[in-house]
C-alpha cells in the first residue's frame, strides 16, 4: 500500500501545477473548519434542549436574545448547513485535483501501452487490458475521494469527538467511544478483507466475461461463418455464471458486515446513554447533556458506518492501481540506445547481414539471412508459409531485435537509430488492412495527420479509389465501421495504399498486399502498388508469384534460409523450388480460368435457348 501511494503522490501533488497545490491547501483548511462545525453542532442541540427545559443559564456577558429557543433552533440549522456546505466546497475544490491525476495517469498508461513491444501485444487480451486501465483510473478517484476526503476527515472528527466527550463528560464516556471505534474498525477490517477476496474473484470473472464478449464481437463474421453463436453464448454465460456467484456472495457478505457494525455501535450507544440517563436522574447532568451525547454518537455513526465501504473501496482501489502500475512497470522489449541518432536516409538501401532470429530459443526462424535491397530497387521475398517472410518485415520495422547479425539502412545499424525516425521512413501496405472506426478521410490522413484535404484527395486518386469515394453519399466522410468492415477487401487495400502514398516514405514494404484478393481486383491493386513503389526502395513479400515477375531480385526462402535467388527468368532456369511453386500456381490459375469460362458458357447457353421446364429464368 505504501509503495502504491508513494507512486501515486506525484499525480496528486504535481510539481508543475501551483494552482492545484493552492486548491489542496484551501481544501484542507476548509476540511478542518467543517469538522470543527461538526463537533459544535451537538452543543447547539444541548443548549436548545436546556433552554426549553429552563435549565440553561447564561453568563451576564451573553445577551439574553442569544439563548432564546428559536434563535438556538436557527443556530442549529445554520450549523448543519455550514457542516454540509464546507464538505461540499472541499469536494468541489478537490475535484480538479482528482480529475487532473486521473487524466495524467490515464495518458501515461495509454502512451506506455503503445511503447510496449509487439510481443506483449500479441500475448495480451484486449478486453482484459481495457478493464485494467478502466479500473486503474477509477482507482485514483477512489483513493482521492475516500482516503483524502473521507478517511482523513473521519480520523480528525474522531479525535475532536474524543476531546469534546472528555471535556463535556468524563473519561468513562471517552473510553466507551474509543472501545466502540476500535471494535468497529477491527470488525470492519476482518469482514472487509474477507469481502475483498470475494470482490477479487468477481473482478476476475468480470474481466474474463468482458474479454470473451469483446473477442466474440471483434470476430463477429467468424462466429457467423461457423454458426457458433450458441457456443459463444455458452462461453460467455459460463464466465457470467462465475460473476453471478461472486456477486451474490458480495451482497450477502455486505449484509453481514452492516449488521455486525450496527450491533457494535448500538452496544456503545446504549452504554453511554444509560450512564447519561443515570447522571440526569442524579442531577449531575442536564437533559441537554443526555441529548448531546446521543447527538454526538449518532453524528459519529455516519462516517463510521461508511468506514467499511471506504476501507473496502480504498483497498480495492489500491489493488486496481497496483495492477495498473504493474502494467506501467512492464519494460518495452525494444528500446532506443542512449546515444541513438535519427535515421538519415539518402537512398534507402537496406542490408541484412547474417541475420538470425527466433521468437523462442528452441525454435529458430531465420538462420543466417544475408541480402541487400539497393536504393530505389525492388526485391521480392517468396517461399512457403512459415519460411520467415513476414518476420523479416517485422525486424525491419524493429518490432523485434535480431538475435545475431545486423540490419542497416544506408549503412546505419537499426540498433543505433531512434525507432521513431526509423518508422517515419518506412511505409507498409499489409495483407490484412485494419482501418480505424472513423471516416475514409481520417484513415487516409492517418499516413500524415497534417495533410491538407487536397493532399488526401490526391492520394486517393493515385490509389485509384477517388472515383469510388466520390460516388458515396457522404464521400470522404463515409464511416468505414469497426476495422473497416463496411468496405470490401479491395477498397480497404486502396485506402491503405492511399494512406502510404500520403506518408510518402522512401522505403516501402508490401506484405502480401494482394494475396487475399480476386484476380481482377489484384490487377487493379497491383497497378496502384506500382505507382506507390516507383522510385522507392521496396521489399515485396509475396504469395502470388505473378506479382513479383518484374522485381529486380527474387529471394526464395525455405525454413528460414535462402534457398534460391535471382530474377524471375534466372530462377525458372534453375528448375528448383521457385519453378515448382510457379508451375503449381500457374496450373491452379489455369484451372480457375477454365472453370470461369465454363460457367460463362453455361450462362450464355441458358440465355440463348431460354429456360427449360423447371429451370429458373435469368430474367
Amino acid at each position: 500500500m505504501a509503495d502504491t501511494l508513494k507512486v501515486l503522490f506525484p499525480y496528486i501533488w504535481p510539481k508543475d501545477r501551483p494552482d492545484l497545490k493552492l486548491r489542496i491547501y484551501i481544501a484542507l483548511f476548509i476540511l478542518v473548519l467543517a469538522k470543527l462545525v461538526t463537533v459544535l453542532v451537538p452543543y447547539s442541540y444541548k443548549w436548545l434542549t436546556d433552554s426549553l427545559t429552563g435549565e440553561l443559564g447564561a453568563p451576564a456577558s451573553v445577551p439574553e436574545w442569544l439563548i432564546v429557543p428559536m434563535m438556538l433552533v436557527v443556530a442549529y440549522g445554520v450549523g448543519r448547513l455550514m457542516m454540509v456546505g464546507f464538505n461540499e466546497l472541499r469536494n468541489a475544490l478537490f475535484a480538479k485535483v482528482g480529475q487532473h491525476a486521473v487524466r495524467n495517469l490515464a495518458n501515461e498508461t495509454f502512451g506506455h501501452i503503445h511503447r510496449l513491444s509487439l510481443r506483449f501485444h500479441l500475448q495480451r487480451r484486449t478486453g482484459g487490458l481495457s478493464r485494467i486501465i478502466e479500473r486503474g483510473t477509477k482507482g485514483i478517484e477512489i483513493i482521492i475521494r475516500f482516503l483524502i476526503l473521507t478517511a482523513v476527515p473521519t480520523i480528525l472528527e474522531f479525535a475532536l469527538m474524543i476531546a469534546v466527550v472528555t471535556y463535556q463528560f468524563d473519561w468513562t464516556y471517552a473510553g466507551i467511544v474509543i472501545a466502540i471505534v476500535v471494535a468497529f474498525i477491527w470488525f470492519t477490517k476482518v469482514a472487509s478483507d474477507w469481502r475483498i477476496a470475494i470482490r477479487r474473484a468477481m473482478n476476475e470473472a468480470d474481466t474474463d466475461s468482458n474479454t470473451k464478449s469483446v473477442d466474440a464481437m471483434l470476430n463477429y463474421e467468424t462466429v457467423k461463418y461457423f454458426n457458433n453463436e450458441a457456443m459463444e453464448a455458452r462461453r460467455f454465460d459460463g464466465a457470467m455464471a462465475k460473476y453471478e456467484k461472486a456477486a451474490t456472495q458480495t451482497f450477502t457478505s455486505l449484509a453481514t458486515l452492516n449488521f455486525g457494525q450496527t450491533f457494535i455501535f448500538t452496544i456503545g450507544l446504549v452504554a453511554c446513554m444509560i450512564l447519561s440517563a443515570q447522571a440526569v436522574q442524579a442531577g449531575t447532568q442536564t437533559l441537554g447533556d443526555f441529548v448531546m451525547i446521543n447527538a454526538l454518537l449518532l453524528q459519529l455513526w455516519q462516517p463510521m458506518n461508511f468506514l467499511g465501504f471506504v476501507y473496502r473501496e480504498i483497498k480495492q482501489g489500491l489493488v486496481d492501481l497496483e495492477t495498473m502500475f504493474d502494467l506501467l512497470r512492464q519494460n518495452p522489449e525494444i528500446t532506443d540506445s542512449p546515444d541513438a541518432l535519427p535515421l538519415d536516409v539518402s537512398g534507402g538501401a537496406i542490408r541484412f547481414e547474417d541475420v538470425r532470429f527466433s521468437y523462442d530459443p528452441n525454435r529458430p526462424i531465420l538462420k543466417g539471412i544475408s541480402f541487400e535491397v539497393p536504393a530505389g530497387k525492388q526485391v521480392a521475398l517468396v517461399g512457403p508459409s512459415g519460411a520467415g517472410k513476414s518476420t523479416i518485415s517485422r525486424l525491419l520495422y524493429r518490432f523485434y531485435d535480431v538475435s545475431e547479425g545486423s540490419i542497416s539502412i544506408d549503412g546505419q545499424d537499426l540498433k543505433d537509430v531512434t525507432q521513431t525516425s526509423l518508422r517515419q521512413q518506412i511505409g507498409m501496405v499489409p495483407q490484412d488492412t485494419v482501418l480505424f472506426n472513423d471516416t475514409i478521410a481520417y484513415n487516409i490522413r492517418y499516413g500524415r495527420p497534417s495533410a491538407s484535404e487536397e493532399e488526401v484527395h490526391e492520394a486517393a486518386r493515385m490509389a485509384q479509389i477517388a472515383d469510388f469515394i466520390e460516388q458515396l453519399p457522404d464521400g470522404f466522410e463515409t464511416q468505414v465501421g469497426e476495422r473497416g468492415l463496411k468496405l470490401s477487401g479491395g477498397e480497404k487495400q486502396r485506402v491503405a495504399i492511399a494512406r502510404t502514398l500520403l506518408k510518402a516514405p522512401p522505403i516501402l514494404i508490401l506484405d502480401e498486399a494482394t494475396s487475399a484478393l480476386d484476380t481482377q481486383t489484384e490487377k487493379e491493386i497491383q497497378a496502384a502498388l506500382d505507382v506507390v513503389s516507383k522510385d522507392r526502395t521496396t521489399l515485396l513479400i509475396a504469395h502470388r508469384l505473378s506479382t513479383v515477375i518484374d522485381a529486380d531480385e527474387i529471394i526464395v526462402l525455405k525454413a528460414g534460409e535462402i534457398a534460391e535467388r535471382g530474377t524471375h527468368d534466372e530462377l525458372l532456369a534453375m528448375n528448383g523450388l521457385y519453378t515448382t511453386m510457379w508451375n503449381r500456381q500457374r496450373e491452379a490459375s489455369e484451372a480457375e480460368k477454365k472453370l470461369a469460362e465454363t460457367r460463362a458458357q453455361d450462362v450464355e447457353g441458358v440465355i440463348d435457348r431460354g429456360p427449360r421446364a423447371g429451370e429458373p429464368s435469368l430474367a
